[in-house]
C-alpha cells in the first residue's frame, strides 16, 4: 500500500463493491464472535465487577436508579453510567450472567465500527477493515472487552467523540457532528470523568488549520460563534447526570451520606485522584512498555509505522497529524499524574490502529514484520507449553499454592492443560499458514486464545474467581428461617449470596461493624448467622464454635452464631479493606 498521504477520501456517493462489502460482513462476524465468546459462561469476578454489578442490581431491586449504593452504603467511586447500562440490560435479558457483560461487548463493538468508517472515509473501506482489525488484535483490547468494567464503555465515548469531531476537522465542515462529538465527550465525562480528553483533538487541528495542512477542513472567520456552542454541548451531556443529582441529593440534605457523596464523587474521585494520586504509583516511564507488551501484536508493526508516520507528517498530512499528536497529549496527560494504570491509555489505541492501517498492507508484506509476527506466536505459543507441561510433570510448590490462594478446587490438571490447548493453537495456526501468510496465523492465533479462555477457563474458574462456591456454602448452612449478617465482606459475597443479608457498612471501620453486627445477632440468636474473614474476627470469635466455610479470593471465610462470640471482645480494624487488594482472579 502507498504512503497514506496518496490516499484520496472516499467520495461520499461511492459504492461498496460486492467484494468490500463481503470483507466488511466476514470483519464484523468475525469481530462479534471474538468479542462475545464466553458471554453467559461465568459470573462477575473482582476487583470491579462484582462491585459494579451489585450496584445495578440493587438498582433493579429498589428502584433508586440515581444514587448507587454497596449494600447499605452510598458508592460514589464511579459515576453511575455502566451501572445503569448494566441494569438496563438485565430488563432486557433477564439473566445477570449475560446482562453484566453486554455494555462491554457492545461499547467494544461499537468502537471498533467507528474505526472502520473513519478509515472509510478518510482513506477506503479496506482500510477501515485493517484499522478495526488492527485495533481487535490487540491483547489489551480484547481483554477489556471481556470485562464488565468501565474502561471499555468510556473508550467508546472517546471514540465517538473522536469520530464526531474528525468528521468535522477532516471530513467537513459538519457542525453536527462536532456538536455530536462535544456531546460525547461529555458522556464519558459522566462515566469516568476523562472524556474530556477527546476535546485535545482541537489542538493539532488549530496548529494544522494555521499551518495550511493538506486535508484540514477550513471552516471561515464567521464559524467563530458555532466553535463555542460546543462548550455547551458537552455540559448538556454532563447535566443528564449531574443535574438531577445535584437535585435529589438537595432532597436529602438532612442525611450527610449524600453531601459526602457529592464532594467525594466530584472532587476527591476526579481532581482529587489525578493531582495527589493515592494507588497506583508509578514512574513517568510506566506506560513505554505497555504500548510495547499489552498492545501486542498491534506493536509488532511500531518500527514500520514510525517511519511511515514521519513521512505522512513531512507529507503534511493532517489525518495522520490528527490522531497522531491527540495520542501524544492523552500518553502525556497519563504521564503527568503518579497514579497510573495500564487501562488509562487505552483510548489511545483506535486512533494509533486507525493511522497504522494505511500502511498495513505494505508491511505485511515485508520480511521483516512476518518475521515479528512468526516469532511472537512462537514464544507466546512456547510459554504456554513450556508453563503447562513443567507445571504437570513437575508439580511445582507454586501451582498448589496458586490453586489454594484462588480457592480452586477443581481438577489442577485442567488448568495446564488449558495452557497447553493456548500454547498449541499458537503453534497450529503458524503451521497452517505458514510465511506468506502470517497475518492469518496472527489472527488465528489470536481467535484460538480467546476460544479456549472464554469456552474453558471460564466455567472451569468461575466458582472459586466469583465467590459462588463459596456462597453456595454459606446457603447450606442456613435454614430456611435464618437470616445473615456480613462483616467486612466482599461485593461478589452478597452478589453471589442470591438471598436477603444485611450488611453493616463496607467502608465502616471492621470494629464498628462487627459491634453493630453482634448486637443484631444477638436480638434473635436462633436464627441469625454472622459471616466474616478470618483476621477480621481476631480474638473475638471461639473458632470451635464457628464454621470454617472455605477460601476464595485469598481469604479464609467463616459463619458463626451468638454462643461463638466472646463477649465484651471488639476486634482491632481490619488492615485489608482496600480497593485494589480485592482478589481479583
Amino acid at each position: 500500500m502507498a504512503s497514506a498521504a496518496h490516499h484520496a477520501p472516499l467520495s461520499a456517493g461511492e459504492r461498496a463493491t460486492t467484494q468490500e462489502r463481503r470483507q466488511f460482513w466476514l470483519m464484523l462476524l468475525f469481530t462479534i464472535v471474538m468479542l462475545g465468546i464466553g458471554i453467559g459462561l461465568r459470573d462477575p469476578w473482582p476487583s470491579d465487577e462484582p462491585r459494579f454489578t451489585l450496584a445495578a442490581k440493587q438498582m433493579v431491586e429498589s428502584g433508586d436508579w440515581m444514587f448507587p449504593h454497596r449494600g447499605m452504603e452510598l458508592y460514589a467511586d464511579k459515576p453511575p453510567m455502566l451501572m445503569w447500562l448494566e441494569a438496563a440490560s438485565f430488563e432486557i435479558v433477564r439473566n445477570w450472567r449475560i446482562a453484566f457483560m453486554l455494555p462491554s461487548f457492545l461499547s467494544a463493538l461499537g468502537t471498533l465500527l467507528l474505526v472502520y468508517d473513519l478509515g472509510r472515509r478518510l482513506w477506503n473501506r479496506k482500510v477501515g477493515v485493517y484499522a478495526a482489525m488492527a485495533a481487535l488484535m490487540c491483547i489489551q483490547f480484547v481483554f477489556q472487552a471481556k470485562r464488565a468494567q468501565i474502561d471499555p464503555l468510556v473508550v467508546f465515548w472517546i471514540t465517538a467523540a473522536n469520530w464526531g469531531l474528525l468528521r468535522h476537522l477532516l471530513c467537513g465542515p459538519n457542525w453536527r457532528m462536532y456538536w455530536f462529538g462535544c456531546f460525547c465527550a461529555g458522556l464519558g465525562v459522566i462515566t469516568k470523568g476523562v472524556g474530556f480528553l477527546a476535546l485535545f483533538m482541537l489542538l493539532p487541528y488549530a496548529w494544522a488549520a494555521r499551518q495550511k495542512w493538506n486535508g484540514i477542513a477550513v471552516m471561515g472567520a464567521s464559524a467563530w460563534w458555532r466553535w463555542l456552542l460546543g462548550l455547551p454541548a458537552t455540559l448538556a451531556a454532563i447535566g443528564v447526570w449531574l443535574v438531577p443529582m445535584l437535585l435529589a441529593a438537595r432532597m436529602h440534605s438532612d442525611n450527610p451520606a449524600y453531601a459526602a457523596y457529592v464532594n467525594n464523587i466530584l472532587f476527591h474521585q476526579t481532581a482529587g485522584r489525578y493531582a495527589h494520586a493515592w494507588q497506583h504509583v508509578h514512574s513517568a516511564f510506566y506506560y513505554l512498555p505497555i504500548l510495547l507488551y499489552n498492545w501486542l501484536p498491534l506493536s509488532l508493526t511500531f518500527p514500520g509505522s514510525f517511519v511511515r508516520w514521519w513521512q505522512g507528517l513531512k507529507a503534511k498530512d493532517a489525518r495522520i497529524l490528527l490522531p497522531l499528536a491527540w495520542s501524544l497529549l492523552v500518553l502525556l496527560f497519563f504521564s503527568a499524574s503518579k497514579g497510573k494504570r495500564d487501562v488509562y491509555i487505552l483510548p489511545m489505541l483506535p486512533m494509533v490502529a486507525l493511522i497504522t492501517a494505511p500502511y498495513l498492507e505494505t508491511m505485511l508484506s515485508t520480511r521483516w514484520l512476518r518475521a515479528l509476527g512468526a516469532l511472537f506466536l512462537i514464544a507466546t505459543g512456547g510459554c504456554m507449553l513450556g508453563l503447562g507441561f513443567y507445571a504437570l510433570h513437575a508439580h511445582p510448590a507454586f501451582t498448589t499454592r496458586l490453586a489454594y490462594e484462588r480457592g480452586f478446587d477443581g481438577p489442577a490438571d485442567s488448568l495446564w492443560w488449558m495452557c497447553v490447548a493456548i500454547g498449541a493453537s499458537q503453534w497450529l495456526a503458524l503451521a497452517i499458514f505458514r510465511w506468506r501468510r502470517m497475518h492469518y496465523a496472527i489472527v488465528g492465533g489470536m481467535l484460538a486464545l480467546w476460544m479456549v479462555w472464554g469456552l474453558w477457563g471460564y466455567p472451569l474458574l468461575n466458582d472459586s474467581s466469583s465467590a459462588s462456591e463459596l456462597m453456595a456454602n454459606v446457603r447450606k448452612h442456613l435454614g430456611p428461617h435464618d437470616e445473615i449478617g456480613l462483616i467486612d465482606w466482599k461485593e461478589q459475597n452478597l452478589l453471589m449470596l442470591d438471598r436477603p443479608a444485611v450488611d453493616f457498612g463496607f467502608s465502616t471501620p471492621t470494629s464498628q461493624q462487627f459491634v453493630h453486627a453482634v448486637q443484631w445477632q444477638a436480638a434473635a440468636p436462633a436464627t441469625r448467622w454472622l459471616f466474616i474473614q478470618e483476621p477480621s474476627m481476631g480474638p473475638c470469635v471461639d473458632r470451635s464454635k464457628g464454621i470454617n466455610i472455605g477460601h476464595a479470593n485469598r481469604r479464609d471465610w467463616w459463619l458463626f452464631k451468638a454462643d461463638a462470640v466472646i463477649s465484651g471482645c471488639v476486634p482491632k480494624n481490619s488492615d485489608e479493606a482496600t480497593e485494589t487488594e480485592d482478589g481479583s482472579p
